[in-house]
């Protein structure tokens, strides 16, 4: 038996019917998005957990520091913990502001180099074709395989055979070579339509004004977003395995030192904690709602 041939209108009505079915099937009833709110409010909890026990420890005092079994809130706030710290910076004999301007200096310098040689070393990557190119990118994917502990030995030997031990370079130098950053802008470079770069070549546009004109201010999310990832990383810098000057030691160092004072010194360890996690956690929530207000609005498609 011959099947019967729809008429256009049926088969317009049979596809939405299927098209409805289908959003039916995926939409969650009430109770299954209620459970997953609950599920996510549970995991933010104790993501946030640590956040609020440094705060919190921040502002005890030492006999609430000390206590067993321990507790999250404060009950007797106190800024003494942070008067303390205040004491000790100034009892340095390096000035605390030489402190904070190597890291200024290092946070800084690592940050721009890195956002800028990830940059220039993934435009040809993503938008141009050259003789090993493919097996490049792959010694870049490798190299993300490897944990800083590994690298660690070579990186001291190359920072010795440059001659820049014991400067700023040492410790600012190796944060440009980061494998992750280059990746990251690669993959999003690949995104921008060649239809764009073709316009601007055909309007009299050369490479580097292709590239600052029209790529980096296409892809200011994600150097955005390296940008934030590159700042948490130098802010963590000590400079203990390469700098031995105290002059040049960024502010890392000097907070480590108060904090490693022992029970005397547990509240202004305690204050070291909060200033520690607050300055990259500013940073991101500064640089966060550039990122989240340029993904909105940098859209492109051929």
């Amino acid at each position: 038996m011959a099947k019967k041939q729809l008429t256009p209108v049926e088969r317009a009505l049979q596809k939405n019917r299927l098209i409805k079915k289908r959003e039916k099937r995926l939409n969650r009833s009430v109770a299954g998005n209620t459970l997953l709110f609950v599920i996510m409010a549970i995991c933010g909890v104790f993501m946030v957990l640590p956040l609020v026990m440094i705060v919190n420890n921040a502002l005890k005092p030492l006999d609430e520091l000390y206590q067993f079994p321990p507790r999250i809130f404060v009950r007797n706030p106190t800024f003494e913990n942070f008067s303390d710290l205040f004491t000790l910076m100034n009892d340095t004999w390096v000035p605390f502001s030489r402190y904070i301007l190597n890291t200024i200096i290092i946070t800084g310098g690592g940050m721009i180099g890195h956002v800028l040689c990830a940059s220039l070393a993934s435009y040809p990557l993503a938008k141009h074709e050259f003789p090993g190119k493919k097996i490049l990118f792959a010694f870049v994917v490798m190299s993300m395989m490897f944990s800083w502990q590994v690298t660690q030995i070579p990186q001291y030997m190359i920072i010795s055979w440059l001659g820049i031990n014991n400067t700023y370079l040492a410790l600012v130098l190796p944060l440009w070579a980061y494998g992750m950053g280059l990746y990251l802008m690669k993959q999003f470079m690949e995104q921008i339509p060649d239809s764009l770069m073709e316009s601007a070549r055909l309007d009299g546009a050369n490479e580097w004004q292709i590239f600052w004109r029209i790529m980096m201010p296409n892809v200011k999310p994600a150097w955005l977003t390296l940008a934030i990832f590159q700042f948490q990383q130098a802010w963590g810098q000590t400079g203990g395995l390469f700098l031995r000057n105290e002059e040049l030691k960024p502010l890392q160092y000097s907070l480590q030192q108060i904090s490693a004072g022992g029970i005397a010194r547990a509240g202004a360890a305690a204050a070291v904690t909060f200033v520690i996690a607050a300055v990259p956690i500013t940073f991101f929530l500064i640089c966060q709602s550039n990122i989240l207000e340029t993904m909105t609005t940098s859209g492109m498609k051929d």
